[in-house]
Parts: C-alpha cells; sequence; structure tokens
C-alpha cells in the first residue's frame, strides 16, 4: 500500500548506505572500548546536524567483556539467530547499584555461557556469573527482572527459542545465587521474544506477560531477490500467542513454591494471535487498570484494554495505534513510550525496518492515539532498521529524547561507507545507531553526527537498555549486538540540568511498586513517568522513574498513582538526588474502588 507519510518525506530523505563495524574482538580499542571514527551523512539525506556529544564507550574501562554468540552452528541463516538477544540490568544484591545480564544464543553446545555482572562500589562490573545458577547455555532471546515472591530481592524471567524459565533470588549479600523455579507453572514451548511483569488483576503480585513470535520451520528455505539464501521473514509462518501467566500466591496460605497459572485462554489473548516482537504494560485506557500493548512484526499491533475482570479486549484498532495513518501494518519491533510534546500525556514509537518508516502515535484525548511521525520529526531522520529503542531525557532539560539501534534483516544493497571488522557473513546487515534530541515542543532533531561513539560505528544492534548506572544523574546506555561484544555507553552530557530520580515503594510487599504511574510538578510544567522496566526489546531497564528538570534546583510536588489505583501526593523538594516513595506515607488524593 501507498504510504502518504514517505511522499511527504523531502527528496533526498532515501536511505544512508549502511555504516560498517567492527565486530567481536578485533573491534576494540586497548582499553577494550569500540573506536569510533568521525563520520558523515550521505549526501542524499538531510545535512549534518551539529549537536551535544552526549555519550563515550565505557566498555572497556567498566571491566565487561560478554561477545554475543549468534548460536545455530551450522545452520547460518536459522532465524533466531538474526532476533538477537537481549539483557538488562537488576539491583540482584540490594546495594544500590545496578547489576548487568546479558543472554547468549549459542545453546547446549556452545561454549559460551549468559553472564552475570555486579557492579562494585567503585562503580566497576565484576563476573559473577559461575555458580550464580545464570550462567547457562541457552539459545536467549528475552529477559525480564521483578520480585514475583514478595521477599525483597529482584527474579529473573527469561525467554528462549523453545521454552521460558524462571529463576528465583535466594542470593547471599554479594553473592549470587538463582535457582530454576521448575515447577512454577511457567510453560512456554514456543518462541518467546520479549516479556515483563505486571500486576494485572491489582492483587498485589507480579503477573507475566509472555510474547511469543512465530511458528518457526527450520526447514524453510528463503531467499533474497537475487536468489540467494537469506533469513527467512515472519510473513512465512504463522504467528503465535502472548501468553499471560496470573500468580496465585495471593489465594494461597503458604507462599513457597512460587505458581502460576496460565490464563491465557481465560483473558481473551489467545483469540488474536500474532508475531510479536515489543512488548509494554501501562494504563493506556485512563481506568487506573494495567493494559497490555504488543508490538506485531509485520502485522497489527495489539492493544489489550484489561476489563476489570480478569480478562482483556483487543482495542488497537479502536485506539489508533494498531496500524500507521494509511491503515498499514508494518514490521513493528522495539517499542519507546514517553511524553514527547509535553501535554501530560504519554506517546508511543515503535521501529521498524530500513524500507519502511518507523511511526510516533501521539495522545490528546487518553486512550486514542494520532499516528504524527511527520510532525515529530522522526521523517527528517535517516532511519535503518530499528529494533530497541528508549524515549528519556538524555540531557536533563525536561523533554525526552529518543535513541534507538539498528541492524538489518536482510543483507544490503551497497557497500559501507566507514570501516568495519565484522566477518563477510554478519557485515551486510550492520547499521549504525541514532539519537534524537527534542527540541522542548515535541520535535525530534537527529544528532547522531555529534555523537561518534553511540552512532558512529554499525553492528547488527538488537537490545538498548537504559539506565543510570553510576547514579549520576545522567542516563546511560547498554547495547546487545549480535556477533560482538555489548557496549555500554556512559552519558557524558554537556551542560545537563538537574533531576530527580524516583523509586516507589509498598512495604507491605517488599519490592518496588511496578506498574506505579509517577506525576511530578516544576511550576506549571508537568511530567510524568513509570515503576516499569519493562519496555523497547528483549530487555529489562532501570526500575526507577527518571525527570529532567532543567535549571530548576527544585520541584513542586510528586504524585503517585499506585498499581492498584490508589493515589497519594508527596511534598516537593530539592533536586539532583533519589527520593523514595513508600506507599502510606504520602496524601490520599483519591481512593480508588476495589483498592487493596
Amino acid at each position: 500500500m501507498f504510504d502518504l507519510r514517505n511522499a511527504l518525506i523531502l527528496v533526498g530523505f532515501s536511505c544512508l548506505t549502511p555504516l560498517l563495524a567492527g565486530g567481536c574482538a578485533d573491534s576494540q580499542t586497548p582499553d577494550g572500548s569500540d573506536s569510533a571514527p568521525s563520520f558523515s551523512l550521505d549526501a542524499r539525506t538531510a545535512d549534518p546536524i551539529a549537536g551535544p556529544k552526549l555519550f563515550v564507550d565505557a566498555t572497556g574501562e567498566l571491566g565487561i567483556d560478554c561477545v554475543h554468540d549468534p548460536g545455530f552452528s551450522g545452520a547460518p541463516y536459522a532465524m533466531p539467530r538474526i532476533v538477537g538477544s537481549g539483557g538488562g540490568v537488576l539491583d540482584f544484591d540490594n546495594d544500590g547499584r545496578l547489576d548487568l545480564y546479558l543472554l547468549q544464543n549459542g545453546g547446549d553446545a556452545s561454549k559460551s555461557t549468559s553472564r552475570l555482572y555486579r557492579q562494585d562500589d567503585t562503580g566497576k562490573f565484576v563476573d559473577v556469573s559461575a555458580g550464580s545458577g545464570l550462567d547457562l547455555k541457552v539459545q536467549g532471546m528475552g529477559f525480564a527482572a521483578g520480585d514475583v515472591d514478595n521477599d525483597g530481592r529482584v527474579d529473573v524471567l527469561i525467554t528462549e527459542y523453545g521454552r521460558s524459565r524462571l529463576f528465583l533470588n535466594q542470593s547471599d549479600g554479594a553473592k549470587p545465587k538463582f535457582v530454576a523455579a521448575s515447577d512454577a507453572g511457567i510453560e512456554n514451548r514456543m518462541w518467546g521474544t520479549s516479556c515483563c511483569f505486571v500486576d494485572y488483576d491489582r492483587d498485589g503480585w507480579l503477573d507475566i506477560v509472555l510474547v511469543n513470535y512465530v511458528d518457526y520451520d527450520p526447514s524453510r528455505w528463503c531467499a533474497d531477490a537475487r536468489g540467494r539464501q537469506e533469513f527467512c521473514g515472519p510473513d512465512n509462518f504463522p504467528g503465535r500467542v502472548t501468553k499471560l501467566f496470573r500468580n496465585l500466591s495471593g489465594r494461597a496460605t503458604n507462599h513457597k513454591p512460587i505458581r502460576f497459572e496460565d490464563v491465557t485462554v481465560a483473558a481473551g489473548l489467545a483469540t488474536h494471535p500474532g508475531p510479536g516482537l515489543g512488548v509494554f504494560c501501562a494504563d493506556f485506557s485512563g481506568d487506573r487498570w494495567p493494559d497490555i500493548f504488543v508490538a506485531n512484526d509485520g502485522k497489527p499491533n495489539h492493544l489489550w484494554i484489561n476489563q476489570k475482570d480478569g480478562t482483556f479486549k483487543e482495542e488497537g484498532l479502536l485506539s489508533g495505534i494498531s496500524t500507521n495513518a494509511m491503515g498499514k501494518a508494518e514490521a513493528n519491533m522495539g517499542i519507546a513510550v514517553g511524553d514527547v510534546d509535553g501535554n501530560g500525556l504519554f506517546d508511543v514509537f515503535v521501529t521498524h525496518l530500513t524500507s519502511e518508516t518507523h511511526t510516533m502515535w501521539m495522545q490528546d484525548t487518553r486512550g486514542f492515539f494520532q499516528d504524527r511521525t511527520v510532525a515529530a520529526g522522526v521523517t527528517a531522520a535517516w532511519r535503518g532498521t530499528g529494533f530497541g529503542t528508549i524515549m528519556a531525557d538524555f540531557d536533563n532539560n525536561g523533554a525526552v529524547d529518543l535513541a534507538l539501534v539498528n541492524g538489518k534483516v536482510e543483507r544490503g544493497e551497497s557497500g559501507p561507507d566507514a570501516p568495519t571488522k565484522l566477518d563477510a557473513f554478519w557485515s551486510p546487515y550492520a547499521e549504525r545507531n541514532q539519537v534524537l534530541l527534542n527540541d522542548g515542543r515535541g520535535g525530534l532533531r537527529d544528532v547522531s553526527a555529534a555523537n561518534a561513539p553511540f552512532s558512529g560505528l554499525a553492528a547488527v544492534s538488537r537490545g538498548l537498555i537504559c539506565a543510570d548506572l553510576d547514579n549520576d544523574g545522567g542516563l546511560d546506555l547498554v547495547v546487545t549486538r549480535i556477533a560482538q561484544g555489548v557496549a555500554v555507553y556512559r552519558n557524558v552530557a554537556p551542560n545537563r540540568g538537574h533531576w530527580l530520580r524516583v523509586r516507589a515503594v509498598d512495604p507491605a510487599l517488599h519490592r518496588d511498586a511496578y506498574g506505579a504511574e509517577i506525576h511530578l510538578r516544576v511550576g506549571e510544567r508537568k511530567q510524568m513517568s513509570w515503576i516499569n522496566p519493562g519496555y523497547s526489546y528483549l530487555c529489562s531497564n532501570d526500575p526507577r522513574a527518571h525527570f529532567g528538570l532543567g535549571a530548576a534546583e527544585r520541584y513542586d510536588a510528586l504524585t503517585i498513582i499506585w498499581p492498584d489505583g490508589v493515589e497519594e501526593s508527596f511534598p516537593g523538594g530539592a533536586a539532583d538526588r533519589e527520593v523514595v516513595l513508600r506507599r502510606g506515607e504520602g496524601q490520599l488524593v483519591q481512593p480508588a474502588a476495589g483498592a487493596r
């Protein structure tokens, strides 16, 4: 179908020849970080836009040396290889510093294991994988972190090609110990991708949303336009059902062992299968019950609206977020969420193929989205095949910015215009990453040319993790890359504004209040965020809410809507710190019907 938005793109905004970058060990400088040569935009694209340098590569400095194994030895075009693997941050030892977990895709036959890094008191990351229970030989895809048994220790969920597993945290201080909850009822013999935790029934116990991709047949042979073997696309296979598992602990007299019930059919999610890749759970409709948004690859997105009785109704089309403005379903992959235009309502950005246009859906009325991709400036930027993506305030000026990581799923037709050390197989799939800054009015401008450490080298990037790793108020980024080492980028944005980091805790549940909605006010300006690490692509992010305050040295008020709908307000205070909101310590604003 003809896409009107592409017709609106100015002549000359055609695809940039991919920048190809280094692979594995040979691509790194002596300190272990990637080299980052400067680059220039192709003459057919927009002129380079000057901007601040936001990130530096800190991978080697921090001690992170995990190289991704794409797996499937002997089957180079096995489809799970091109989908990649994710990872995420978690504070497994409760010391206030985020740790890092990275998945492998090598499987049982590989020497590679997934890696758990503990952040020590110097800010370095120490590999503590051995004996942790997470040093797994897996065909790993997605990762989620959350406390499912309300014991104050964050647990781990992993999706794999052919199964999914839950690991309970039994760590003793700095010594990690995770035990597989093999009898927890998490049965999923499908190709799981992104996953997250959400308390969909508001009973105080985290449930699981597990997105599945396609019913892949590895014997299927696929070819590109030249007749060469190529990775199969999702349209060659049926889509699979997104699964929902209810945590039964709230109904048990003895909470151990932890148990889940597969309620996918009863909840209504089995009625609409799809090739799911990304997921985000939040209150889309404004009724204070969490809904489920699933990005489907090449099919309409699903927005499952919570009916408050244990069931969901698919309303993606009604809400305007299932397709683009022309009614076309694109290759939906990663999900970023934030209030781009500052109107108090969150917007949703989803990444697509190089040949398509990433889409920005924006709200004027809660629960109803419009495709405003052109207005947001997204079409004016060079684009690749995007996967992981983040909306976050990188310069702390009070307006959320955008980052996305790229990597093709089909070979490129043109050669590299930047040095590459990837091998001959993966080089044709490499693309550079992008970062776009918000002009404060909802317009995004591509400043990738000024950010060579993050955007100057091409890779087959997949997962993008956002977290304040060093607790300095600046949001850092972690990128997982197929057949390459993970890359960690420290935020060094000049003249960063003031900031506030918010953690929300329910003392009765002994854990972070996943699903809580945070509203901050500085003067007449309001911002919103969530206690929710489950977004982007295959990854779990910082569970704390982050706000940029610009020149403001203080904030005036914080309001929190707890996961069960109860609302409390907390007084303002000084900026540039972390505050912890504890349920029951604020001023009650509005009791919610059916609240705990």
